[in-house]
């Protein structure tokens, strides 16, 4: 009995072990595979109005140039989950600030502001080519030189809107500027005579002409030609590494070229 006894604690210990050793090997498999409980989940601000760049398609899904690259992105991190959250763009950046967020996807440029308050990572993943945009049949305004006394539609805090109010300013333009509450409104307000001018891009000007009779047409040089990057907050260094570290292997890759190219009409991750 007491030999019965002895051989039945012996099983129990050697399968306590085992379950032990099998506890610490999936432990040790979690840690090597990046399980969820060890994965951080950045919250990636956006918007849902910006033609071909971040907008929801007519199944209902959020997607564009912007998104899709943060998507390649989330896949080369697998100490990162990037989740998607959308607000108007005014405010992303009071968002970010309050740690509502912890990145924009959203074309966001250089400027003195943005810089002071936040982290730009170091790796651009487009240049953003700004342009005067008007009504397909004005044949008066051929350049920004051209908008003096008329109405030119940005959206508040954006670079389009930073750039027209320092030209006015620097160059006694006399455009009158006005604040569009939506990409939509702008578009709609233009094709009526209501403002005479956008500064936009030329794959804005193409979706919008595709997807909604727009009738729009780029005019006169390129007003800026600055690279985009994303934008964080100053402590998030290390995410912000991890990112550079992802885009130069999806540039060599050439998953940035492709995407660039399929949302956006031109390989626009170059300088051009």
């Amino acid at each position: 009995m007491k030999h019965i006894k002895k051989l039945w604690i012996g099983v129990m210990i050697s399968s306590i072990a085992l379950l032990g050793a099998c506890s610490s090997k999936a432990q040790s498999d979690e840690k090597e595979n990046g399980s969820s409980s060890k994965v951080k989940t950045i919250i990636v601000g956006t918007g849902t109005q910006f033609p071909n760049v971040c907008f929801i398609d007519k199944n209902g899904k959020l997607t564009g140039y912007d998104v899709e690259i943060v998507r390649a992105i989330d896949k080369k991190l697998p100490e990162y989950k990037f989740k998607f959250k959308t607000m108007e763009f005014s405010n992303l950046l009071l968002s970010l600030q309050t740690k509502k967020i912890d990145l924009i996807a959203h074309q966001m440029e250089v400027n003195k502001e943005r810089q002071e308050k936040f982290l730009f990572n170091k790796e651009p993943y487009n240049v953003f080519p700004l342009k005067v945009t008007v009504f397909k049949g004005n044949n008066e305004i051929k350049s920004i030189n051209d908008l003096k006394g008329k109405k030119v539609s940005v959206t508040a805090t954006s670079n389009s809107a930073v750039f027209i109010e320092d030209y006015n300013k620097k160059h006694h333009l006399g455009a009158k500027i006005v604040y569009g509450s939506s990409s939509a409104d702008s578009n709609e307000q233009l094709k009526k005579g209501r403002i005479d001018a956008l500064i936009s891009t030329p794959f804005a000007v193409d979706f919008n002409n595709e997807q909604v009779d727009a009738q729009q047409k780029v005019v006169g040089d390129t007003l800026l030609n600055s690279k985009v990057y994303f934008l964080l907050n100053k402590d998030e260094t290390t995410l912000s590494d991890r990112i550079d570290e992802a885009l130069k292997e999806l540039k060599k890759e050439g998953v940035v070229s492709e995407l660039s190219k399929k949302w956006l009409g031109a390989d626009y991750s170059v300088d051009f």
